[in-house]
């Protein structure tokens, strides 16, 4: 492996993570609006018991929705909703536990959810790992993009007839997938989605940049379609959660000293995501990526089609979805 594979995307990655603390250096973080109960309305929100998903699974309940909090920790996802209860005095919150570096814990996940009979009207893809070193996932992906994309990408497509029989005319069905600003920086190797020359911060930002490929390609086939149902992708900016465990130790100390100043904290990184899944003036609105509240521009490389095409015909292949039979339970 060359230094250099190594070394400029970590460069890359810091490079726009000193960008985004930048601009929250002098840029107030995004204030939610108050928004209108959604009592009946279920939301499924993955990694919903701690950081940035709690907050996300916290304020949908507070907002009267059904929450099932999806995660692999049974005891942070038991203690996640219980907090949740106690707090909002909203007793539909549960635990579904999901594992997405495996693909026979999503399959579980989607049957077990579907036996309840429920409808689907809000899911959030927010589970992530980020910079961890190289392993693989149960099935033998890469972890970056085995959880954070693929994972999600299974998710989504066996509860997409949910969606679909959830959402109406009047109210659509969403989909909000939590990326990141690193997705700037991402290249994205068809021919190397596993990272045979491993760098973490490559493969990071590579995952982040196919969920926004793989948002907007899902808005043109879900127009196309005529469905109900909407999927955006958020950045939730620079957030001082457990994430940053394995950033080098520099950037450690760095953190230590200024992220009190600059770094959001989960209530506020959370906040895009849940004007995402809740706000009025969004019904209908998808194929947008949102920071701080706001519709922006993302990568140039998110918005090649054939790329987009090519990565879900992949996608398929490697969870194991015959394209044209893709259905859900």
């Amino acid at each position: 492996m060359s230094v250099l594979s190594v070394v400029i995307p970590m460069l890359k990655v810091y490079y726009i993570g000193l960008k985004v603390l930048l601009y929250q250096l002098f840029n107030k973080s995004f204030l939610l609006p108050v928004f209108p109960k959604q009592n009946g309305r279920v939301a499924i929100v993955t990694g919903g018991a701690r950081g940035i998903g709690y907050e996300t699974a916290r304020h949908l309940a507070r907002l009267g929705m059904h929450i099932i909090i999806a995660g692999n920790s049974e005891n942070e996802g038991q203690e996640a909703v219980k907090r949740i209860k106690e707090e909002n005095l909203n007793q539909k919150v549960e635990f579904i536990h999901l594992d997405l570096t495996s693909l026979k814990s999503v399959h579980w996940f989607v049957k077990t959810f579907s036996d309840r009979g429920l409808p689907l009207h809000i899911l959030v893809n927010n589970a992530g790992v980020m910079l961890v070193p190289e392993r693989k996932t149960q099935d033998g992906f890469e972890e970056h993009i085995g959880l954070n994309y693929l994972g999600h990408f299974l998710l989504t497509k066996l509860l997409l007839d949910k969606l679909k029989q959830s959402g109406c005319q009047e109210s659509c069905a969403r989909i909000v997938t939590v990326s990141s600003a690193t997705h700037y920086c991402g290249e994205l190797d068809l021919e190397d989605l596993q990272s045979c020359c491993y760098s973490s911060h490559h493969a990071y930002a590579q995952s982040k940049l196919a969920l926004v490929l793989f948002t907007y390609y899902l808005q043109q086939r879900l127009t196309a379609e005529g469905s109900h149902v909407t999927t955006n992708a958020v950045d939730p900016g620079v957030v001082n959660t457990d994430l940053y465990q394995n950033i080098c130790w520099p950037a450690q100390l760095l953190k230590g000293l200024v992220a009190g100043l600059l770094f959001r904290t989960p209530e506020e990184g959370a906040s895009t995501s849940i004007y995402a899944a809740a706000a009025p003036e969004l019904e209908g609105v998808g194929g947008c990526y949102l920071y701080n509240g706001q519709r922006t521009k993302s990568a140039d490389a998110s918005y090649d089609e054939e790329l987009q095409s090519r990565l879900w015909t992949l996608s398929c292949s490697l969870v194991g979805i015959q394209e044209q039979h893709c259905k859900a339970y």
